[in-house]
C-alpha cells in the first residue's frame, strides 16, 4: 500500500462513477481517485479520451471501466450506473460533474445555448441522481457529489443562464441531502476559476474575451480533485455538505 492510500483510507475500494470525466476535473479526479486505490467507473461523449485515459490507470495499477455516456439522457445515465454496478458489485459514490459553459449576455439570445446548459448541467445532474439513488438505497450507503461552481454563489455578466444553473444544482444538491436520511451523503463541490475545456463552447466575442481574462489566475484540475477526494475520504458519519475551491488570487 503506497503512502497516499495510507493517508485516505477512506477511499481504497470504493467504486466511483464520474461523468464528464474525458478531461479537465473529470479525468483529473478519476486519475487521483484510481491513484488512491479507488475503483472508477468512467462516462462522457469521447469515448476516444476515455479509452487512453483508462489505459494510462491501468497502466500504474489502477482499476477502472469506461463506456460512452450522454447524461441528457436518462435511460443513458440508468444503464452507464447499472453497467458500473455490475462491473464492481456496487456504486458508493457518483460525481455528477459533465457540463457545459457557454457564456454570452442575455441580450444576445442565444436560445439554444440556454437550452443546452439546462439540459447537460441540471437534468444531467437530477438523471445521475435518478440513475445512482436507488442502487445506494438498495445497498443501504452512497455518497452523491455535484459539480456546482463559484457561479451558484456569485453572478456575473454574461453568465446570468449558467450561475443560474449551478445555483440549481447547489439547490437540488441542498435538498437531496435534507431527504437523503443517514446513510447518504451527499456533497456539492463550488470550484472556482479552474483550468478546463468549458471555455472552449463559449461561442460569443464578448464572453470569450471575458473569460479569456478571467481564467489568467485559473487552478488547476487537480486542486479540485483533492477536494472531491477529501469529501469521500470522511468516515461514514461525516458528510462534507459543501466545498468551495478558489485561486487565493480571486475575489469571486
Amino acid at each position: 500500500m503506497n503512502a497516499s492510500i495510507q493517508q485516505f483510507p477512506g477511499i481504497e475500494g470504493k467504486v466511483v462513477v464520474i461523468t464528464g470525466a474525458s478531461s479537465g476535473i473529470g479525468e483529473a479526479t478519476a486519475r487521483h481517485l484510481a491513484s488512491l486505490g479507488a475503483r472508477v467507473m468512467l462516462g462522457a461523449r469521447r469515448t476516444e479520451r476515455l479509452e487512453q485515459l483508462a489505459a494510462e490507470i491501468r497502466a500504474v495499477g489502477g482499476a477502472v471501466h469506461f463506456a460512452r455516456l450522454d447524461v441528457t439522457d436518462l435511460e443513458d445515465v440508468r444503464r452507464f450506473v447499472a453497467l458500473a454496478n455490475t462491473t464492481f458489485g456496487r456504486v458508493d459514490v457518483i460525481l455528477n460533474n459533465a457540463g457545459v459553459m457557454p457564456l454570452s449576455k442575455l441580450e444576445a439570445l442565444k436560445v439554444d445555448e440556454w437550452n443546452r446548459m439546462i439540459d447537460v448541467n441540471i437534468r444531467g445532474v437530477l438523471h445521475g441522481i435518478a440513475a445512482a439513488l436507488p442502487v445506494m438505497q438498495a445497498q443501504g450507503s452512497g455518497q452523491v457529489i455535484n459539480m456546482a461552481s463559484i457561479g451558484a454563489h456569485a453572478v456575473s455578466p454574461t453568465a446570468a443562464v449558467y450561475c443560474a444553473t449551478k445555483y440549481a444544482v447547489w439547490a437540488i444538491s441542498e435538498g437531496l441531502r435534507q431527504e437523503a436520511g443517514p446513510n447518504l451523503r451527499v456533497t456539492v463541490i463550488c470550484p472556482g476559476v479552474t483550468e478546463s475545456e468549458l471555455a472552449d463552447s463559449i461561442s460569443d466575442e464578448q464572453g470569450r474575451a471575458e473569460m479569456k481574462e478571467f481564467r489568467r489566475i485559473a487552478i488547476g484540475p487537480d486542486a479540485i480533485a483533492r477536494a472531491v477526494a477529501y469529501a469521500i475520504a470522511q468516515p461514514a458519519d461525516v458528510d462534507v455538505s459543501e466545498i468551495i475551491v478558489r485561486p487565493t488570487a480571486s475575489i469571486y
